[in-house]
């Protein structure tokens, strides 16, 4: 298989969607930091690039967060040979499958919030290159956990609460507010 690699700007300066033309994985696994890539050897390949400062997989797509200081018309052109040389030599993303929770767990609320979160607001998120994940549900406040090139973006609090908020109160009338875990 020709494998193909295309680059997309996200809403965070400091990130970059480098997109294939292969399913990369099935969910999605952020690698914050050099040291959480230490069983990952495709992120940690990344790692050794002194400007790559944030590595985030999900489907078709490695997100890249760079340094400060750098700039992406110096870094696009390497990473985007990088990325695909990666995949043509099959590097793994992860040294052990670990399986994506599909089922919902906790209240009748609970499951609803994760079905919409799930169903509603990750196929967006994903389009900007990051993640979401459910924490939990607290008198009706929901903590959730944005990853990728959501962590750490300027426009990530218009998105939790003009967006994901005012969805989940309009769909499950207990929810008050939405809140992100910092990581």
């Amino acid at each position: 298989m020709n494998i193909n690699v295309y680059t997309e700007l996200t809403p965070n300066p400091a990130t970059m969607k480098f997109i294939v033309n292969k399913l990369l994985i099935n969910g999605s696994v952020d690698f914050p930091t050099k040291e959480s890539a230490e069983h990952s050897p495709f992120a940690k390949e990344l790692y050794k690039f002194s400007f790559v400062n944030g590595v985030f997989f999900a489907s078709n797509f490695v997100t890249i967060t760079k340094t400060e200081g750098s700039e992406w018309a110096d870094i696009e052109p390497i990473m985007k040979e990088f990325v695909k040389g990666a995949i043509e030599s099959e590097l793994k993303i992860q040294l052990e499958e670990e399986a994506e929770a599909g089922n919902f767990e906790g209240s009748e609320t609970e499951v609803k919030i994760q079905q919409i979160l799930h169903d509603y607001v990750r196929p967006a998120v994903e389009q900007d290159g990051g993640a979401i994940s459910y924490r939990s549900f607290n008198e009706g406040v929901v903590t959730v956990e944005l990853r990728g090139s959501c962590s750490g973006c300027p426009s990530s609090t218009v998105t939790l609460k003009a967006g994901i908020e005012n969805l989940l109160k309009r769909m499950v009338p207990e929810v008050t507010e939405v809140v992100s875990e910092a990581l």
